[in-house]
């Protein structure tokens, strides 16, 4: 299986994301990967507090750190690109694959 580093918005419409998210995850399970969508994980309650701006940058950093052991970096784009999705394009150095599946 490939390692995938997993994006797509978070911050915004936080419950129609997390659902888009969930289904993203979903998709790339689906196409054989192993996805670590880690606004997903870091975000749930008693983790991260994502409105808090030096807990929402602990969370991105630990994310990217994952770019370290994966394969793919992909980025789910139905719903745009958020500014944490663009850190994570210009601070990748994995291929990047844009995807949709709405």
């Amino acid at each position: 299986m490939k390692l995938v580093v997993l994006e797509s918005p978070y911050a915004g419409e936080i419950g129609r994301n997390v659902d888009y998210a969930r289904r993203c995850v979903k998709d790339s399970l689906e196409r054989g990967e192993a996805p670590i969508a880690s606004h997903l994980l870091y975000t749930q309650k008693g983790i991260l507090d994502d409105s808090k701006p030096n807990e929402r940058a602990l969370g991105i950093d630990a994310g990217l750190a994952w770019l370290k052991v994966a394969d793919l970096h992909v980025f789910y784009v139905d719903y745009g690109i958020s500014p944490g999705m663009q850190y994570a394009i210009e601070n990748t150095e994995l291929t990047i694959e844009f995807r949709e599946i709405l």
